[in-house]
């Protein structure tokens, strides 16, 4: 058998409860303050770009978040981690043939568009069910309808955006 690698439980956060990220370290065994605000939406959002970042680096992220409840600490589960997903197989082009550069742009900015509406309703760090999800529905729909999604998204997640969380 061989040895598990462990990590130690995030430390609480020192000071008055607020919303904090901590990322663990493993290069030096420890927990460091990733992001922290009175507001638990630019956490969440700092989290996902930090967990981006660190997966582009080839790195696998552990993020612990805390906040506030009723003026004490309290630990709450990050956003699902979500390693990088291939492309699924929904495509209906002969095998073998490569999507044409007009194709590739139309289906980029499709995905783009309805990211960046997720991004803005709070949702950042996707599970591979969602990723799945989104490709799906960037190759199923045309730009008309997914910027419309997207417009949903964003008006959905502006409503509580800001909002002091306990």
């Amino acid at each position: 058998m061989s040895p598990v690698q462990t990590r130690p439980e995030s430390p609480q956060p020192p000071g008055t409860p607020r919303w904090v990220a901590m990322f663990y370290e493993p290069a030096s065994a420890s927990w460091r303050v990733g992001a922290e605000s009175p507001y638990r939406f630019p956490v969440a959002y700092a989290v996902g770009e930090m967990t981006q970042t660190l997966r582009a680096r080839d790195a696998d992220p552990v993020v612990t978040l805390w906040g506030p409840k009723g003026g004490e600490w309290e630990r709450h589960d990050p956003p699902a981690a979500a390693s990088p997903q291939p492309r699924p197989g929904g495509d209906t082009r002969a095998p073998g043939a490569e999507p044409s550069k007009r194709e590739e742009r139309l289906t980029d900015r499709r995905q783009q568009v309805l990211m960046a509406g997720l991004g803005k309703a709070g949702l950042y760090d996707l599970a591979p069910d969602d990723l799945t999800a989104v490709q799906t529905v960037v190759d199923g729909l045309d730009e008309t309808t997914v910027r419309r999604i997207a417009h949903w998204l964003t008006a959905a997640g502006g409503a509580g955006a800001g909002a002091p969380e306990a």
